[in-house]
């Protein structure tokens, strides 16, 4: 490998590095970075770029502003292969324009201006594969003008004013573009290309489609009659065993009869928008197994149980849905204007999924096997049709059935139309091959598509609630969650919801539960009130999940005297409090008896006293009291300067006629 180094990295370097012929020769504003190519783009030049080197394979001159071109330009290209020339402002092609370009096999003319074709506007092209001429302005084309382009492999001419299709020989024509033109609808001498694969007849306002055109193409593959006239779908395609793409859309159809696709089992992608469809059936994934991409957009949706397998299908199959956000309800007004793909299963009114048991069968050859209940969200398949007198249906005992005349189960539930009963009815398949459809009480109909009044038509079906409160107490409600969790397999949690019914506050609390949690308990509750409790998955917007139960909590009863605490927790928490409130009356008791002994002693000193200041003086003798002048005032109405004299303490010292000097200090 060592000795082959120095031969592999020159050889590795030549190819990374640009060429040197085209780096040292690119044209003024452009590119040549890539090997034999050169960029020309935004020049805003009204002329080809000059001093093209002639190695040059592929020249891309897009968006520049060129309006007129010469055979001049091209002399010396005779080794180009890919010419690029769209979106410019050319409005004519020059007779034998591009004769010089011997080797060219791609060209590309679209967005240009370009109003007619001349019959030599393409000669010398023999080797001509790709010619794109879409969105010009084309008016006319001449009948001459593609007869030497014997190897053109794909023609696109959608998006022009063409009136007049001329006659296309092209025995290697793969694809034909005509889209969005006034031509009217080819037939087989208009297109002589046998082995066409893609025809795009859209937007030519076709109301009939040309059937022996149509039958001599045994190649076809793509087929686009969008966009017409069409108000029926054309019976020659029935029998288009190899088509992989079709579209429809856009045409006065009306309701499609998806019989004419039994033969269509090749497609790939099917666009039928815009036809006025209001549902689709759940056989389409038999008729269309290979089907990769759908497009229904603009359709008017009855978004009912009928339609709840759709959104599944696409996810199990993997189908991509073409234009999703253009693909919504129409009905009922609660899905009006929800997008079809992101409906859950319960937001089409699907009925809740019941319970029922069939009844054992007797036989006196085979012993009997018991039939388990069996829980169904669209169908159950029930052995014996049930009757509509009781009594006929305690005593029913069926006889063995004969091959001649019965059906398997199995075959009931293969060949029973799913989704056919609404409202929680079963289909019922008998032993003549006829569907009927048993409707639970409170429904009637056909298909059980009528709701009646509840009152007169109580139902005995009941269903399993889906969230269980399963202990209650005083404080807390111990939530099972399990079959919730268990219908939602993809939830990654679950958001409950509660409120107090009995209290003043009726705000309701919400708490977020991890998906793998089948059980909770909501604590901190008031006692002997009702409680709202509801489950939602977490993270999704509006109630169509939302399942509610409700739930009382027990009285909060005292327990007699005496009654001995089984709980250790109160009972070390309320041992403590007792002592501290004990001691505390203990303390009141002696502050209090110690306030009444000092009271009782202070009024024993203070007997015909007047004055604290009268008051023994700690340490001192009652004799050696110093004497103390002290003016009492006798009850007087007078007032003397405006001020009340005060009660005397010893009305006998006092004088009648208010004389303040007669008074004598007692000192006891």
């Amino acid at each position: 490998m060592k000795l082959f180094l120095p031969v592999l990295l020159p050889l590795l370097f030549y190819q990374l590095v640009p060429s040197p012929v085209l780096a040292d020769t690119c044209p003024d504003n452009c590119t040549c970075q890539v090997q034999d190519s050169i960029f020309c783009f935004s020049r805003k030049d009204t002329k080809m770029p000059s001093e093209v080197p002639t190695t040059v394979k592929n020249l891309y001159v897009f968006k520049n502003g060129i309006e007129s071109l010469s055979q001049e330009d091209f002399v010396h290209l005779g080794s180009l292969e890919m010419l690029d020339l769209s979106q410019n402002q050319l409005t004519e092609l020059p007779d034998h324009v591009f004769e010089p370009l011997s080797s060219l096999n791609n060209l590309d003319l679209s967005a240009n201006q370009i109003v007619h074709i001349s019959k030599y506007s393409f000669a010398g092209l023999e080797l001509l594969e790709r010619l794109y001429l879409y969105s010009n302005l084309i008016e006319s084309i001449h009948p001459a003008a593609f007869d030497g382009l014997h190897e053109l492999l794909e023609l696109k001419l959608q998006g022009n004013k063409l009136k007049i299709l001329p006659a296309l020989k092209m025995p290697h024509l793969l694809l034909l573009d005509l889209r969005f033109n006034s031509i009217p609808s080819p037939g087989p001498n208009d297109l002589q290309t046998p082995k066409l694969e893609s025809l795009k007849l859209g937007g030519l306002g076709l109301s009939t489609l040309n059937e022996e055109l149509l039958g001599s193409f045994k190649n076809l593959h793509e087929l686009d009659i969008s966009n017409n006239q069409l108000t029926a779908f054309p019976v020659v395609l029935r029998e288009a065993k190899g088509l992989v793409s079709l579209v429809l859309a856009g045409n006065p159809m009306g309701p499609l009869n998806w019989e004419d696709f039994e033969k269509l089992t090749e497609l790939h992608e099917l666009d039928i928008s815009n036809l006025s469809l209001q549902g689709l059936p759940e056989t389409l994934a038999q008729l269309l197994p290979h089907l990769k991409r759908l497009t229904v957009a603009e359709n008017p949706f009855n978004c009912l149980c009928n339609l709840a397998w759709f959104p599944s299908w696409l996810r199990t199959k993997q189908i991509q849905l073409g234009r999703t956000e253009e693909t919504r309800c129409h009905f009922p007004p609660l899905n009006s204007g929800k997008v079809l793909e992101r409906l859950g299963h319960r937001e089409f009114g699907c009925p809740i999924t019941t319970t029922i048991t069939t009844r054992m069968v007797k036989s006196t050859a085979v012993p009997p096997a018991p039939f388990t209940s069996v829980p169904s969200t669209t169908h159950a398949i029930l052995p014996p049709k049930p009757s509509n007198n009781p009594s006929t249906d305690i005593d029913y005992d069926p006889a063995p059935p004969t091959p001649s005349t019965s059906i398997d189960p199995d075959l009931r539930s293969t060949f029973c139309p799913s989704n056919i009963c609404l409202n929680g009815g079963t289909c019922w398949l008998d032993n003549e091959g006829h569907v009927e459809c048993i409707c639970v009480p409170g429904t009637s109909g056909t298909y059980c598509e009528k709701e009646e009044d509840p009152l007169l038509f109580p139902t005995e079906i009941t269903s399993e609630p889906e969230i269980i409160a399963k202990k209650v107490t005083s404080s807390s409600i111990h939530l099972d969650l399990r079959r919730y969790i268990d219908m939602r397999p993809n939830i990654r949690g679950v958001k409950l919801t509660y409120r107090n019914l009995s209290g003043q506050d009726k705000r309701p609390k919400q708490l977020s539960v991890p998906h793998y949690y089948d059980e909770y308990i909501l604590r901190g509750l008031q006692p002997n009130s009702t409680y709202s409790v509801c489950a939602s998955p977490l993270g999704e917007a509006g109630n169509v999940n939302r399942v509610c139960t409700e739930a009382q909590t027990v009285s909060l009863q005292i327990p007699p005297t005496g009654a001995r605490l089984e709980d250790p927790k109160l009972t070390t928490m309320l041992i403590p409090a007792l002592a501290i409130l004990l001691l505390l009356v203990l303390v009141a008791v002696a502050v209090g008896v110690a306030c009444y002994m000092h009271k009782k002693k202070s009024k024993g000193h203070l007997d015909l006293e007047c004055d604290p200041s009268q008051l023994e003086l700690e340490g001192l003798d009652n004799g050696a009291l110093p004497q103390k002048k002290e003016i009492i005032a006798c009850p007087s109405t007078v007032q003397n300067g405006g001020l009340d004299y005060r009660v005397p303490l010893m009305e006998e010292h006092c004088t009648a006629n208010n004389n303040m000097n007669s008074l004598k200090p007692s000192y006891f």
